[in-house]
């Protein structure tokens, strides 16, 4: 994503601009983003994989007189700062703690055994059974944001990294993968095929042809493509946040 400078438009109006990328079919939910946030869309560039979109909105006037009043605020916070590192200075003349007193907080009851609690890590250990939005919360939460770019996406794959999830999804976009003929990028969204909206993270299937790397179980269709309706079951692999892409290594695919 880049930054562009400001410049003036018609009316005296000052604008910053910026350089935003999004992949190949998913164009009208990244401006539907950004415009949330204030922000017009101006151009759009498509390459192979993704598209360059050129966005604007007005740069906010300066605030001189909140400016003002903050300076004042920081000159007192630093007096503040001063007086407290003196008093500190001075309370470190107190005789300190005895050992005996240390000792007799700290140390354990003869006889008790100190409580282990587990640590995020062991919580969040692979388990036998897929993790599904009805059981789990986060992964509820997750499959209804409505930004693929949302922090709480990457803090969900690092959690839940090696685990099996399942859910109903479908194919928003496939395309070539790196140009080969059997091997492809599938994107996988949240729920049932819309073309007018869209929930959930960008999950993407990379580099898999379209014969074995699914796992298929039931009754399969001829062929497959943008739209089709899935139950997936899969292992989470890893967040990429420069792209926004959630990675999966597919175990089991169901046509609904």
């Amino acid at each position: 994503m880049g930054n562009g400078a400001p410049h003036m438009a018609d009316g005296g109006i000052r604008y910053e601009t910026k350089t935003v990328r999004a992949i190949r079919g998913t164009e009208s939910r990244t401006v539907s983003k950004w415009e949330k946030e204030g922000w017009e869309a101006t151009s759009q560039l498509q390459g192979k994989l993704h598209t360059e979109i050129t966005i604007r909105r007005p740069r906010p006037k300066t605030p001189w007189p909140l400016i003002a009043i903050g300076s004042g605020i920081l000159a007192a916070l630093i007096i503040a700062i001063v007086v407290n590192g003196i008093i500190r200075e001075q309370s470190s003349a107190a005789p300190p703690e005895t050992a005996a007193d240390s000792t007799s907080e700290s140390a354990p009851t003869p006889g008790s055994t100190p409580s282990e609690e587990p640590s995020p890590a062991e919580s969040a250990r692979p388990a036998d059974v897929a993790i599904t939005p009805d059981g789990n919360a986060e992964l509820a939460a997750v499959l209804n944001l409505g930004d693929y770019c949302d922090v709480s996406i990457a803090a969900f794959a690092e959690k839940y990294r090696g685990q099996t999830i399942a859910f109903d999804g479908h194919i928003g976009v496939m395309n070539s993968h790196d140009g080969a003929s059997t091997r492809y990028d599938i994107l996988i969204g949240a729920g049932d095929f819309s073309e007018t909206s869209a929930l959930g993270p960008s999950f993407q299937f990379r580099d898999v042809n379209t014969t074995s790397d699914l796992h298929y179980t039931g009754e399969t269709p001829a062929t497959i493509g943008v739209g089709t309706n899935l139950r997936v079951t899969a292992e989470v692999d890893q967040y990429e946040s420069g792209s926004c892409l959630f990675l999966l290594k597919p175990v089991e695919t169901v046509f609904r």
